[in-house]
């Protein structure tokens, strides 16, 4: 649907939107970059790597993936967000396994499958019912 707000407002707004963006995506990237490295800077000095520390470099991954996505596409599949959500309760449980009660323990699992079964609908439904992509202007149809 188009806006009805008059070109002379929306196209310099629209204009300082995309470079806050860039801005943000920018800043999102780099502090992603350095919470590895301090992970790397982590697992170096103590000389030992744990699961939930490559849980996490797998969630900085992730972010760095969605950030790809973006930036390539313009938009973010809504299956990224559900992978960090999966990693992130995994690495909870991981971290706190001695201290969490059993039932808890459960219940973030539920929570964990429920995503995992959410993204592998989301991806059935994308086979079976892809997006059609907008006809570029100045395009021909091959029927025509």
């Amino acid at each position: 649907m188009p806006s009805h707000l008059p070109r002379s407002f929306s196209k310099p707004f629209l204009k300082v939107f995309h470079i806050l963006e860039a801005i943000l995506l920018l800043a999102i990237t780099l502090a992603t970059v350095v919470a590895m490295v301090n992970e790397f800077i982590h697992v170096f000095v103590n000389r030992n790597i744990q699961l939930t520390d490559i849980l996490l470099m797998f969630i900085y991954l992730e972010i760095l993936a969605m950030v790809q996505q973006f930036v390539a596409h313009g938009k973010i599949p809504v299956r990224y967000p559900l992978y960090i959500a999966i990693m992130a309760i995994a690495r909870y449980i991981t971290l706190g396994m001695k201290e969490l009660d059993g039932a808890f323990i459960i219940w973030l699992s539920l929570a964990a499958f429920i995503l995992a079964a959410a993204t592998v609908l989301i991806r059935i439904g994308h086979h079976y019912w892809p997006y059609e992509e907008p006809e570029e202007p100045g395009k021909k149809q091959a029927d025509d």
